[in-house]
Order: C-alpha cells, then sequence, then structure tokens
C-alpha cells in the first residue's frame, strides 16, 4: 500500500510539472540565530563554527567556500548527504532542485527523512536543517524536476561555482551534463547507489572511463549519440563521475529486473526496485562534496 501511495504522489506531481504550475522559489531559508548581533559578533560565530574547515583548507579556501553557490540537483539518498557536508564546509549558498516529499521509504538513507518531516518537501526539509548548520548560508529551494526546457532557467541563469547531479532519470542527467558541459558550468555526475553494500568500492573517474555502472553506461550513450560526445575512452568527456566498481546486489525476489525498461528503473538513485544502504548512498553524496571543496581549494590556491 505504501509503495501504491508513494507511486500516485509521484504522478500527481509529474502532472503539475507537465502543466506548467507555478514553481516554489523560495529565496532564503531565514533564521534569527543571528538576529541582532553585529559584523564583528556573527564573523566571529561563524569562525567558531568553520574555523576546523580553514585550519585544513587554508583561510583562502574557506573564503572561497564562504562565497561559493553550488546547486545539488536531487537531494534524496545520495543528494541530502552532499548538501549536508556543504552546509558543515561553510559553502555560502546553495541551491537545491527537487520535487519529491519526505516519504516513509526514504528513513533508511536520506537525512532529511524523520517521523516529524514526513510529506515535507525535501528541499524545505533540508533547507531548515541547513538554517542550524549555518545561518549565513544562503539557501535556495526549488520544488521542480530538471527537464530539457527549463535548464536555462534552473542551471543557465543563476551562476552556480559547481553543480553536483544526483538525478535518477537517465533523460534529465543526460540533458543536465550536456547543458553544463556547453556552458562551461563545472559538474560531477553520480552513479547508481543501489544494490551496494561495500562504500570502499566508490571512485572518480572520467565519465567516459566508469566501469560495471548500468546508469552512467546508459547516460553515456545517449551523449555521444544525441549531443556528440566522443566515442570511445581516449578522448575524455571532461565530467567527473563518482560511481562504484561494486557489482550490483539483487534482490534475492528479482523484482529489480522487470523494472530496467523505463528511463529510470533498475539503474536509478533513488533506489527502485533494489535494497538499499544509507552507508553506501550516504558514501556517494559525501565523495561528490569532497571533491567539488577540493576543487574549489584548488581554485582559491591559484588566485
Amino acid at each position: 500500500m505504501v509503495c501504491n501511495v508513494e507511486g500516485f504522489l509521484r504522478q500527481l506531481r509529474s502532472l503539475r510539472h507537465s502543466l506548467h504550475a507555478p514553481l516554489r522559489y523560495n529565496a532564503r531559508m531565514e533564521t534569527n540565530i543571528h538576529a541582532g548581533f553585529g559584523a564583528a559578533e556573527q564573523n566571529a560565530d561563524f569562525e567558531r563554527r568553520f574555523g576546523g574547515i580553514g585550519r585544513l583548507y587554508g583561510q583562502a579556501a574557506l573564503a572561497r567556500f564562504r562565497a561559493a553557490h553550488v546547486c545539488v540537483v536531487g537531494v534524496g539518498g545520495v543528494g541530502s548527504w552532499a548538501v549536508e557536508a556543504l552546509a558543515r564546509s561553510a559553502i555560502g549558498q546553495l541551491t537545491l532542485i527537487d520535487l519529491d516529499n519526505v516519504a516513509e521509504s526514504n528513513i533508511n538513507r536520506q537525512i532529511q527523512a524523520l517521523g516529524d518531516t514526513l510529506g515535507k518537501a525535501k528541499v524545505l526539509a533540508l533547507a531548515e536543517r541547513i538554517a542550524q548548520i549555518n545561518p549565513e548560508c544562503r539557501v535556495n529551494q526549488i520544488e521542480d524536476f530538471v527537464a530539457p526546457d527549463n535548464l536555462d532557467a534552473m542551471i543557465g541563469s543563476r551562476h552556480y561555482d559547481y553543480v553536483i547531479d544526483a538525478i535518477d532519470s537517465v533523460g534529465a542527467k543526460t540533458a543536465l551534463i550536456a547543458y553544463c558541459r556547453e556552458h562551461g558550468i563545472p559538474l560531477v555526475t553520480i552513479g547508481g547507489a543501489g544494490g551496494q553494500i561495500d562504500p570502499t568500492k566508490i571512485e572518480i573517474r572520467d565519465l567516459c572511463r566508469t566501469e560495471q555502472e548500468p546508469l552512467l553506461a546508459k547516460v553515456r550513450k545517449r551523449l555521444r549519440s544525441k549531443h556528440g560526445f566522443p566515442r570511445g575512452t581516449k578522448n575524455k568527456f571532461g565530467i567527473d563521475a563518482v560511481y562504484s566498481m561494486e557489482p550490483l546486489q539483487y534482490p534475492e525476489t528479482g523484482e529489480a529486473c522487470s523494472l530496467d525498461a523505463d528511463d529510470r528503473g533498475v539503474t536509478g538513485l533513488n533506489c527502485a526496485g533494489f535494497g538499499s544502504a544509507m552507508a553506501v548512498t550516504a558514501s556517494f553524496g559525501l565523495v561528490a562534496a569532497a571533491h567539488v571543496l577540493r576543487k574549489l581549494s584548488e581554485q582559491a590556491k591559484n588566485n
């Protein structure tokens, strides 16, 4: 019954999207933690919260993080953990894109999924959490799914320093990657996280060279056939990908096999048809966030 209800809610949200209902853009998650604070007090509070980040990466990198704007597309079992890591690393502005609401089936792997957040928009639940972590962080909430016809509005017009792709749809994932490469927007994409139990098998490679990864294999095929990405493994795509070398663990009942025909299916980040473990899904998100932080810190050193 739970699965049927969730499917019905997903259909309703998809219908809302197809009818071009107004999107919910919340430009900032307001907090009163710093109410009445002067600039010196705010800076002192920031140093207490994030001084450890500066001691690790350096003060120039911390300043870069504080000024950075990172977009996370898909804030489920993988993306929500990337958001958590970025918020706790003093990223100054985050844009969260996802149309889904928190459901009981998310509790095993999504950081914002709790008893008292059930039914709440995932982006809102995360924004409320971020406000307690970093009151200075500006959080833009976009309740929608990325699609080829809204990439200009969601991605192109918003001046991101980095995009993390945690989408579970092959079509949307392909469109986002192609758009970011065409427009010179730094992006790291993430492969499927379901059906895996060993986070030590996670690696980062150029998207053209990933292995054991059916979701990214489908995306790679579409990028080559529809967007002119180079064939073979000698010419890199210039897109970093987080993926696992671990062979997939199929459910004992075998129900995952019947889901492979659609655009999302067995390979999706939403773990449809597969079992999933937070120890693995979170690790995917944390690896992606660490990659973004490293790239931003390198920018700080080179400037």
